[in-house]
């Protein structure tokens, strides 16, 4: 798919049939023909277009001739086969051609479309270089909206697990901690491109632009921190909870089975009063009572031990 936008003379940003100076190209899952096409009219090398493309291709910043590749990891949220929530990383290119910019991408993400319906402050698609730090600030942002959705989900997941003996909070913590690997690992290497940016000057700038690229640099590395004192907490919380999983199965079976001990000593005395043999009391009139009784002192002196020493 391909989008072309651009800043009109007014400032508002209208959708165009034409690729023309200014414009911003985007491109979603583009098929073999729109990269072509593209390609050939904007004279852009092949693998700048093919590269954000692999969803494995790492962060990295490459310049050929007039051309620049910007390559960052953006967050997405998806789910897994057992329906549960997982936060995962993809590519997304940002060229820089001599009169347009283009971003690349294999899936379309809320970033882009905050973009398109121009609700950024101060966006133009012909100011290249901003377009592309405000970008990579609503990224960086982005990690720190899910970051926090991730922190609600382990307190709600820890909220249930302190009565469970089920694993799927366990699951849940599981899938949390995978969204947080790589998370932190997208994080760190946008940290290497962003300073790269910085130190290289790969990027024309201004005044204006240099301190939204340190505000860049600060949310992703606030980012970063999170990330990795959540992943911290959800590694030592799973250990602990495994734990207390373990072992509230085990104070239920030790309940269970001193309730069966108690309840197998009046089986014992009725098996003992009901053999065709000579027993005391047998022939007695309060032989039942008897019987009772014994049973009776039998399962509650023994339920008192056990209430002494907590088994239950």
């Amino acid at each position: 798919m391909i989008e072309i936008f651009k800043t009109n003379e007014t400032r508002a940003l209208e959708v165009t049939d034409e690729i023309s100076k200014g414009s911003w190209v985007n491109m979603v899952a583009p098929t073999e023909a729109e990269i072509q096409y593209i390609c050939s009219t904007l004279q852009v090398p092949i693998n700048f277009m093919k590269d954000p493309l692999d969803d494995e291709e790492r962060p990295r910043i490459e310049k050929e001739d007039d051309h620049l590749l910007l390559i960052v990891d953006f967050p997405y949220l998806t789910r897994d086969e057992a329906d549960l929530p997982i936060f995962e990383t993809i590519p997304i290119g940002m060229i820089f051609t001599k009169d347009c910019f283009i971003t690349v991408s294999l899936k379309d993400s809320p970033i882009l479309t905050n973009f398109k319906n121009n609700k950024i402050k101060g966006f133009y698609t012909n100011k290249k270089t901003r377009f592309a730090l405000q970008l990579l600030f609503e990224i960086s942002s982005y990690y720190l909206r899910y970051l926090k959705q991730i922190n609600k989900m382990i307190n709600e997941a820890e909220r249930e697990l302190h009565q469970s003996m089920k694993n799927k909070e366990l699951y849940t913590f599981l899938a949390l901690e995978k969204s947080l690997v790589y998370f932190t690992t997208s994080l760190k290497s946008n940290k290497v491109v962003l300073d790269k940016i910085l130190r290289f000057n790969y990027l024309k700038m201004y005044e204006e632009d240099k301190e939204l690229l340190e505000d860049v640099m600060i949310e992703n590395g606030q980012a970063i921190e999170m990330a990795e004192v959540y992943l911290s907490i959800l590694s030592g919380m799973m250990d602990a909870f495994a734990s207390i999983i373990s072992n509230n199965v085990n104070n239920a079976m030790k309940f269970l089975t001193s309730v069966t001990i108690i309840l197998t000593l009046p089986t014992m005395v009725a098996s003992f009063y009901g053999m065709n043999v000579n027993l005391p009391f047998a022939h007695s009139p309060f032989a039942f009572i008897f019987t009772l009784l014994i049973a009776i002192i039998l399962a509650g002196s023994t339920a008192f031990i056990f209430w002494k020493k907590k088994y239950f």
